[in-house]
Parts: C-alpha cells; structure tokens; sequence
C-alpha cells in the first residue's frame, strides 16, 4: 500500500459538493482506503495499492465530474515525496507569517522553469525562490503586497494543471500523513 494525498485545484467549501465529507465518500466509492481530508482545501489523504500512479490520477480526477458535477485538476503525491519535500527546507529560515506568505504550487505536468532563480517578476511584491521537477516554491512580501497576485501569474507563467497550497498546509499534510 502507499499513501497518497490528492491535491485539488480550485475547491471552495461553501459550495455544499465540494466538502470534505462528499470528497471522501467518492474516494471510498472509488475503493480507496483510510480516506482523510486535512483542512476544506480540497486535501486527501488515502492509501491504494493501484499499480499506476497517473491511472489512479486520472481515476479520481474523472470521478469528480461524474459523482459531484464540477471539475478539479486533481495532483498526486506520495508520503516519501511530502516527506522529501519537507526535509529539502525549499524556504530555507524564511517563516510563514505576517511578513512573508510562503507558497508551495504543485504542477501535474514536470515544469520547464527557464528563468534564472531566484526570479523576481517586474513591478511585483513575490518571489520564485526555488523549484523542483513538479513543484515551484515562491514567497509573497506581504507587508508591501494588498492583492498578491502570484497565483495568477504561476498559472499564466505554467499552465493551468497546477495548485498552491501555503507552507503550513504542506507540512500539515505530511504530519497527518505520518500517523
């Protein structure tokens, strides 16, 4: 078995099809197993023994639709690349707080990053701090930022198949992922 989490894109908790209890009701229907949600983000965390990882991907993805009636971009990864994400530090002493909004995008698709990093945008109040094959780390200077906009820029920059979480869901995720 392996555990999962399933990363949805563009969840919002009032719409009464997208809460955690229906999100896990479709997973369980799907025959996954020890189904958990972390936070109403749209965060699952299951256990398959599925031998495909992107068939699984494309599984639950397609369940949405069919079972709830909206569409996610929905992004797997397992504990050890939570686990291994964590450890890396990608932020390195930087702290989530008042003064800097530390983000995580998670892409479904590998990332081609063709700027030199760290990268900071012209006229905005963020920088890409760092990236791997599948995710991009960028902090938001909050103190100067009203309207950060770097998830607007993320997506026009790498596509739409892509969702941010913050640094502390991250790492919420992987404690829960740990027990």
């Amino acid at each position: 078995m392996t555990r999962y989490v399933a990363f949805l894109r563009g969840i919002a908790p009032l719409n009464p099809n997208m809460k955690n209890e229906k999100l896990r009701e479709v997973c369980r229907d799907l025959g996954l197993e020890s189904v958990q949600t972390v936070i109403s983000s749209g965060n699952v965390i299951f256990d398959s023994d599925a031998p495909d990882h992107a068939e699984l991907e494309d599984m639950i993805e397609a369940a949405w639709p069919e079972r709830l009636g909206f569409t996610s971009t929905t992004i797997l990864r397992t504990s050890d690349q939570i686990e291994d994400l964590a450890t890396s530090a990608p932020f390195g002493e930087l702290t989530h707080g008042p003064e800097t909004y530390l983000l995580v995008t998670f892409s479904k698709h590998p990332l081609e990053v063709d700027v030199e990093l760290p990268h900071r945008p012209p006229d905005r109040d963020y920088t890409l701090v760092g990236a791997t094959r599948g995710e991009l780390f960028s902090v938001t200077d909050t103190l100067n930022s009203a309207t950060p906009d770097v998830m607007s820029w993320i997506e026009n920059r790498f596509g739409k198949a892509v969702s941010s979480r913050t640094w502390l869901t991250v790492l919420r995720v992987r404690d829960r992922m740990r027990g």
